[in-house]
């Protein structure tokens, strides 16, 4: 490659890093606005935290584990802090940038649905454990070079399914991984006070400001924009230019039928729009093309994003009124059944070996396995995770804290006065 087209890819990779790093404050108001505003500073302060904490440790620690060289595709060797084991044809420093702000996405998710009652303290270690173990294991699997996105002949995903795991963008490896701690955490600590009654009714707790998560969730919309076409990691050439073309128009479309999806079956189901709902149905058709949003179709994408507005509104509900798991923001449902949605579906969709497409099982296969196996890895820390902070030192707050609110108690500050 030229030396101008080096740098017009460095220059695109960086500008969506940005993008990504935009996604921070898009979760932190989303999350602010869905919940009530005595933990508004506890909320953002969270979001800052995540960041700070998970940038330094994937500098130091994650970046190896993630993309660092290992002899049986499981994780790679600790980088130290050291940058020069990389060989890609990018700048080291830039790419290190690109890959943190995911690693930050993936932590942030876990917050929503463990707002309002978590203790601050614990948020950090449970964060910090994301960013430095879970993230970058099962990334080192699929953009580290391991073993589900091993190609070679005789490997172990080709002699079983003929094909790889394909996640472009992050549906599995950011957002479902995302979704499923978010679920355990909710469920190890419980529900906020007063959210069931006696005979385990399900009452809602509404947010205090859907302003702040209308406009979360619009800033999450243009994060996404990095999110998914900054994955080319390229601009130059015709090929890289029609790439990440497609992949801006299919994210878009998703998202708007999300939207739609939700919008309507709120709107059948309660007699009402729900605003609250289609906002979570926009960040559903998001999560859900992102895996598979180079290899479908336009039409795809949109098939992708009503599945995936419609069986959101269905998710939350389960979750909510079966399983009795309180998600203040639905972060279980829009991450991590969106993102397993998305996932498989790729694997219905693609046009390339796609099963709807007339290109046999293989690659439906291998997209199912990988989805498994990823989400089992991180149900398995978290599991640990949770339930270890929990009996080792407690992970929720005492209930005089959570019914005046975190902020006061945790931060000694308040966001409204």
């Amino acid at each position: 490659m030229n030396e101008i087209g080096i740098s017009l890819d460095t220059v695109w990779m960086l500008l969506a890093a940005m993008l990504v790093f935009w996604m921070q404050p898009g979760f932190a108001l989303c999350e602010a606005g869905f919940t009530r505003g005595k933990n508004t500073a506890n909320i953002l302060m969270k979001n800052f935290v995540d960041f700070m904490f998970g940038s330094l440790l994937f500098f130091f620690v994650g970046f190896g584990f993630m993309f660092g060289s290992d002899g049986a595709g499981f994780i790679g060797a600790p980088n130290w802090g050291d940058l020069s084991f990389y060989r890609g044809e990018l700048p080291v420093e830039g790419f290190l940038m690109f890959e943190t702000v995911f690693c930050a996405t993936s932590a942030t998710i876990v917050s929503g649905a463990m707002a309002e009652r978590t203790k601050f303290s614990m948020y950090l270690v449970y964060s910090a454990f994301i960013s430095l173990i879970i993230y970058p294991v099962e990334g080192h699997w699929t953009w580290g070079g391991g073993w589900l996105s091993d190609a070679t002949d005789g490997s172990f995903m080709t002699s079983l399914f003929g094909d790889v795991f394909h996640d472009f963008a992050g549906s599995a490896i950011v957002h479902s991984v995302g979704g499923v701690l978010a679920l355990i955490g909710a469920m190890a600590l419980g529900p906020r006070i007063g959210k069931y009654t006696k005979k385990e009714e399900s009452r809602a707790i509404p947010g205090h400001n859907l302003t702040l998560a209308s406009l979360g969730v619009f800033i999450l919309w243009l994060g996404w924009f990095g999110f998914n076409p900054g994955s080319q990691l390229a601009a130059s050439g015709e090929v890289n230019r029609t790439a990440i073309s497609h992949v801006l128009l299919t994210t878009n479309l998703a998202a708007v039928a999300g939207g739609v999806a939700t919008l309507f079956l709120t709107w059948k189901k309660y007699g009402k729009p729900s605003l609250s709902l289609t906002l979570n149905g926009v960040l559903a058709g998001l999560v859900g093309i992102t895996a598979g949003c180079d290899l479908v179709s336009p039409l795809g994408a949109v098939v992708i994003g009503l599945v995936c507005g419609l069986v959101l509104v269905y998710a939350i509900e389960f979750i909510d009124h079966k399983l009795h798991i309180d998600d203040p923001v639905g972060a279980s449902s829009v991450h991590g059944v969106c993102g397993i949605l998305g996932t498989v579906m790729t694997g219905l969709l693609s046009t390339s070996n796609g099963l709807f497409y007339g290109h046999g099982w293989g690659f439906f296969g291998a997209q199912c396995f990988g989805i498994l196996v990823i989400d089992l890895w991180a149900a398995a820390c978290g599991f640990l995770l949770f339930y270890g902070i929990k009996k080792l030192h407690g992970l929720r707050v005492e209930a005089r804290v959570e019914e005046e609110g975190l902020d006061i108690y945790e931060h000694g500050e308040s966001c409204y006065n």
